[in-house]
């Protein structure tokens, strides 16, 4: 469907979509174009030019003008960074927004399957490839911590306070408080907050990406197994909280950190795995931007973008 046609969506059809069942969730929005991507970044500039990154060499660029026809374009940086090299070679899953007046990128570099992994940050005035000048280390895990430092998510509060949420697998998803001034770890407080787990059981859940809406903040992430073509069984489940550091609940009142999570997308017909998540917010709506791999295309990994209504207090894609 393209954007039109989501938008005619009945608000009493919505209303009556219930998360958990297969007929509950849809199909992507139409996207054509340069569409293989995994772990999509997008935001709209005030131009109207869509940006988009994603996992891949020095993070890969693609662009639209409106949100349906994609192109590729060069990688975010022209040279990978030196200091990469002590972590792996390739970055994963950026976060691009807009704040303190250019466009920031946090991003990873680790190897699958490893938590010796590093935060870092880039900036930019434009958000366009070969701009971003890159800030170095944020945030790092060893081999002995208990966490991941992959997959961040920057958060500007209301009250002007910035947050870091990052985090797969070991203990779950953490958040750290951010200096605005530098967009590193706030000295002030350096604590180390926990939103959610899975203390039984799987350990997988990953991709945290945070909303305010309505005077709640909404904790998005992936859960189960990515990267794995058809065989892969990441969904995407949310939860809420009065206070940006938690607790976080589902719709049912179990707390994230303890395996919570309601249901957004799961996989249905040829759309498997979807996840790897971020959310943006377009002139239309919210949007949930994220990765599944195509049934119908060998398990291809393709860009999936739909809308969300809020009108449940939960979010509903459509």
């Amino acid at each position: 469907m393209k954007r039109t046609a989501l938008l005619a969506v009945p608000a009493a059809l919505l209303l009556a979509l219930v998360p958990g069942t297969a007929s509950a969730y849809p199909n992507p929005g139409t996207v054509t174009g340069s569409t293989v991507v995994h772990d999509p970044t997008m935001i709209r500039t005030s131009g109207g030019r869509y940006l988009l990154y994603a996992t891949g060499g020095g993070l890969g660029y693609r662009t639209s003008t409106d949100r349906i026809s994609f192109t590729a374009g060069a990688d975010a940086f022209t040279a990978k960074p030196a200091w990469w090299s002590s972590y792996a070679t390739e970055a994963w899953a950026p976060d691009i927004s807009y704040a303190g007046g250019k466009y920031l990128m946090y991003y990873a570099v680790s190897r699958f399957g490893e938590n010796t992994s590093a935060i870092g940050l880039a900036g930019s005035s434009s958000g366009l490839p070969g701009s971003w000048t890159d800030y170095g280390v944020v945030y790092t895990s060893t081999a002995g911590s208990d966490y991941n430092a992959i997959d961040p998510n920057l958060f500007v509060d209301d009250d002007g306070k910035w947050w870091l949420s990052f985090g797969s697998w070991w203990t779950g998803i953490k958040m750290i408080r951010i200096d605005p001034a530098t967009g590193k770890q706030y000295a002030g407080d350096t604590k180390r907050y926990s939103l959610a787990a899975r203390p039984t059981g799987s350990k997988a859940v990953e991709a945290p990406y945070i909303v305010k809406r309505n005077g709640y903040y909404y904790l998005f992430a992936s859960y189960d197994v990515c990267c794995q073509g058809t065989s892969s069984t990441y969904k995407v489940k949310a939860g809420r909280a009065t206070s940006v550091t938690g607790p976080y609940y589902d719709k049912n009142g179990v707390a994230m950190t303890n395996n919570g999570g309601t249901p957004v997308l799961e996989s249905h017909g040829n759309v498997i795995g979807p996840g790897g998540q971020s959310i943006t917010h377009d002139t239309d709506g919210d949007l949930i931007v994220y990765h599944y791999y195509d049934g119908s295309a060998n398990g291809t990994p393709k860009l999936g973008i739909n809308l969300l209504n809020w009108s449940s207090g939960w979010p509903v894609a459509y």
